[in-house]
C-alpha cells in the first residue's frame, strides 16, 4: 500500500512552514499544468451563454458546453482558478467557512471515449487518475493525512439506476488510505448537479478534521455531521457520467469526464493554519481596515458582522468589475442585497459615513495583479458601489431607528410579525436586514406573523389590481409606450438593460434604466425609431394573469423585488407579435393600464436622455394619442 511518503514524486518538492494564497494558486495551476492540463483564464461573474445561471457560480458553469460534446475543448485536459458567487448559503455567511465570492481551483478531464487514456500524457483520464492526482497534490502542499477523509457515492434508494461507487473506493484504497478514512454518502451529499438540467454524476470529496473543538459534542460526530468539524477542501472528482434531463431522468453521456474542485480560501484555512477561512492572508488586511473603521478589536463579539462586510464587498467589487450593476432584477438584485447587507451591518458595528466603496480599494490592490479587470474598471466600481450606499443610507438609518425602539418597548425578546412587516411594507426595509439586526441584539423574529401579513398584502394587491382603482383612461397610452421604450433599449443597447425606476403621466413618461454612459444620437434615434416602428405597425396588447414563475420562464421582464416576487397571481402584458417567429415586441409583468393596440399612441418622441446617478440614465418621453 502507498501512502503519502511513498507516493512517487515528479517533480522536486520544496517543504514550507507556510503558504500564501498567492502560492496556493500558483502551485495548483503549475501542479497539473506539468501533467498536461491547458490553463484557461477566469471567464466573467456574469454567464455570457447560460440562461440557467444568474451567476458564475462553479469552476465547470463555464464550461458545460465541452461537458455535454456541444463545443470542442483546446484540450483534453483544462485546469483554472475560477471567480465564483453563491448566494444559497449567504445567512450562513459569518461562520467559519461560508461565503458568497470565492475562488475556485479546479481541474478537468474532457473524455472523447469510454475508455481514458491514463495520467500520463495529454488524454482524458478517470476515477482512479483524479485520485492520484489529488493525493499528490495534497502531498506536496504537506497536509497531514491523519486529518483527513475521503467521501464516496454509495449508493442511494433514490437513485436506483445509479451504481456505488466502488471504482473511486478501491483507487483510494490503492494509494494508502485505510477502510476508516473512507465515508459512505448518499446522493445528497456525494452526488453532483450542475443545475436542474445538464451533466452529473458522483464525486468522491475530501474531507479535513479542524479538531474536537469544532465539534458538536454528540456521541455520533463524525466525517458526515455537519456541524463544521469536518471542513470539504477539495472535491476531487465530479465523475461525470450522466446528463440529468429537464423531466429529471438522468440518461449516460456519450464520454466520461471528471470536474475536480478545491476552494482556494478553504486551502488557505487549513495550510496557514487559520481556525477559519478568514483567519488568512486573503482577509486580514481588509478585516483589519474594517475593525479600524469600527474602533474594535479582533476576536471582540461582533465579529460576525466583521465577516460578512469583507465577504460582501469583496463579492460586490468582483461583480462590478465584470459590469453588473445593483439593480431589483436578477443578478442585479444579488449584488444589491450584497451592498446593502454589507451597509447594514457597518451600520451595526458604528461605522460613521460611506464606507463600502473605500474598502473596495483594498480588494482591488490586493487582487488586481491576477484579475486585470479589477484595475480596468477601478473607477468604475468606486462610483457603482457608493451610488448604492448613498441610496440605501436613508432608509436604513430610519429601519435601525425604528427597531431600535422597538427593542426597547418589547419584554419577550421575539420581534412581532405585524411590526417587520411593516418596516418591509413602509420603509422598503428588507426582511434579512431585520432578521440579522435582530440576531445581533438577541432577538428573534416571528417569520411565520411576518408571511401572514405578506400573504394577506398578496391579496389586497391582487383585489386592487382587479379593480384597477385609478383612472385608466388617462395614463394608459404613457404607460404603453413605456413598454416600448423598455423593450426598445434592450434592443439597441442589449439585454443586461432593465427599467430601474419609472413615473408615468397623462401623456408623458420618465423612464430610468441601468447603463453606464450617455447613449449616442444615433442610439436615440433607433430607440425612438423601434417605439414608432411598433406603433405604427398597430401591435395587438395582450393581458393575460399568470404565476410570476411561469412569466419568468417565457422571458418577460420579470422583477425580483419580493414586493413582486411574492405575489401568487401576476399580470403579464405581451405586446405583438411583431415577427413571423411568434416572438413578442414587449413581454413585461405590469398591474397597470394599457391600450388594446400600439395604434392608439399615434407617436411617441424622446424629449431628454441624461444621468441620474453612476451607471443609471433616464429618458424623458412624450406620447400622442
Amino acid at each position: 500500500m502507498r501512502g503519502f511518503d511513498s507516493l512517487p514524486r515528479l517533480h522536486t518538492v520544496t517543504q514550507k512552514l507556510m503558504w500564501s494564497h498567492d502560492e496556493i494558486r500558483n502551485k495548483f495551476l503549475e501542479f497539473f499544468e506539468k501533467r498536461g492540463h491547458f490553463r484557461l483564464p477566469s471567464s466573467s461573474l456574469i454567464p455570457e451563454y447560460d440562461p440557467t445561471l444568474l451567476l458564475t457560480n462553479s469552476g465547470m458553469a463555464p464550461l458545460k458546453p465541452y461537458f455535454l460534446g456541444q463545443k470542442t475543448p483546446p484540450s483534453f485536459r483544462l485546469v483554472n482558478v475560477q471567480k465564483c458567487v453563491r448566494t444559497g448559503d449567504i445567512d450562513a455567511v459569518g461562520d467559519i467557512h461560508h461565503l458568497t465570492f470565492f475562488e475556485m481551483m479546479g481541474n478537468w478531464s474532457i473524455g472523447s471515449s469510454a475508455e481514458p487514456f491514463g495520467r500520463e500524457g495529454r488524454g482524458p483520464y478517470f476515477k482512479k487518475e483524479a485520485c492520484e492526482f489529488a493525493f499528490e497534490l495534497l502531498n506536496e502542499f504537506g497536509i497531514n493525512q491523519d486529518k483527513l477523509y475521503f467521501g464516496i457515492f454509495a449508493g442511494d434508494p433514490e437513485m436506483p439506476g445509479v451504481p456505488s461507487d466502488d471504482e473511486t473506493k478501491n483507487a483510494w484504497l490503492s494509494l494508502g488510505v485505510s477502510k476508516d478514512r473512507i465515508v459512505a454518502l448518499s446522493g445528497k451529499d456525494s452526488f453532483w448537479f450542475s443545475g436542474q438540467s445538464g451533466p452529473c454524476g458522483p464525486n468522491t470529496d475530501v474531507l479535513y478534521d479542524l479538531g474536537r473543538e469544532y465539534a458538536c459534542g454528540k456521541s455520533t460526530c463524525g466525517p458526515t455531521c455537519d456541524c463544521g468539524r469536518f471542513l470539504e477542501i477539495w472535491n476531487a472528482g465530479v465523475f461525470m457520467t450522466y446528463e440529468r434531463k429537464a423531466d429529471g431522468t438522468l440518461t449516460e453521456l456519450p464520454f466520461r469526464s471528471v470536474d475536480a474542485g478545491a476552494g482556494l480560501e478553504r486551502f488557505a484555512a487549513v495550510l496557514q493554519g487559520g481556525k477559519s477561512v478568514y483567519d488568512t492572508d486573503i482577509f486580514r488586511t481588509l478585516i483589519s481596515e474594517i475593525e479600524s473603521l469600527a474602533k474594535i478589536t479582533a476576536g471582540e463579539v461582533n465579529q460576525r458582522s466583521v465577516r460578512i462586510i469583507a465577504d460582501h464587498v469583496r463579492a460586490a467589487t468582483f461583480l462590478a468589475s465584470d459590469g453588473l450593476l445593483p439593480s431589483n432584477v436578477e443578478a442585479g438584485y444579488v449584488m444589491r442585497r450584497l451592498i446593502r447587507r454589507a451597509v447594514a451591518h457597518g451600520q451595526l458595528l458604528g461605522i460613521k459615513g460611506y464606507f463600502v466603496s473605500g474598502l473596495s480599494e483594498a480588494v482591488v490592490e490586493q487582487f488586481q495583479d491576477v484579475y486585470l479587470n479589477l484595475a480596468q474598471a477601478h473607477s468604475v466600481i468606486h462610483e457603482v458601489l457608493e451610488d448604492e450606499e448613498k441610496r440605501f443610507g436613508g432608509v436604513l438609518k430610519m429601519g435601525i431607528s425604528e427597531l431600535n425602539k422597538y427593542f426597547q418597548k418589547i419584554t419577550d425578546k421575539i420581534v412581532d410579525g405585524d411590526f417587520s412587516f411593516k418596516l418591509f411594507d413602509s420603509l422598503g426595509f428588507p426582511i434579512d436586514l431585520t432578521v440579522d439586526i435582530a440576531r445581533t441584539k438577541g432577538f428573534i423574529v416571528d417569520i411565520p406573523a411576518y408571511e401572514r401579513n405578506l400573504s394577506e398584502q398578496k391579496n389586497r394587491s391582487r383585489e386592487a389590481r382587479q379593480s384597477l382603482a385609478y383612472d385608466p383612461e388617462k395614463i394608459k397610452t404613457a404607460h404603453t409606450a413605456a413598454h416600448l421604450l423598455n423593450s426598445a433599449l434592450k434592443t439597441i443597447l442589449g439585454t443586461d438593460v432593465h427599467q430601474m425606476g419609472q413615473k408615468i403621466g397623462e401623456k408623458s413618461l420618465r423612464h430610468d434604466f441601468n447603463f453606464l454612459r450617455k447613449l449616442t444620437p444615433e442610439e436615440l434615434q433607433k430607440v425612438e425609431g423601434l417605439v414608432n416602428n411598433a406603433i405604427s405597425q398597430n401591435l395587438p396588447v395582450t393581458r393575460v394573469e399568470t404565476s410570476f414563475e411561469q412569466a419568468k420562464s417565457e422571458g418577460a421582464e420579470a422583477l425580483f423585488e419580493e414586493k413582486y416576487q411574492s405575489i401568487d397571481e401576476v399580470t403579464l402584458y405581451k405586446i405583438g407579435p411583431e415577427k413571423a417567429t411568434g416572438d413578442y415586441f414587449s413581454k413585461e409583468l405590469c398591474g397597470g393600464p394599457h391600450v388594446f393596440a400600439t395604434g392608439e399612441l399615434k407617436r411617441f418622441k424622446i424629449i431628454k436622455e441624461e444621468a441620474v446617478s453612476a451607471g443609471v440614465r433616464r429618458i424623458r418621453g412624450e406620447v400622442e394619442g
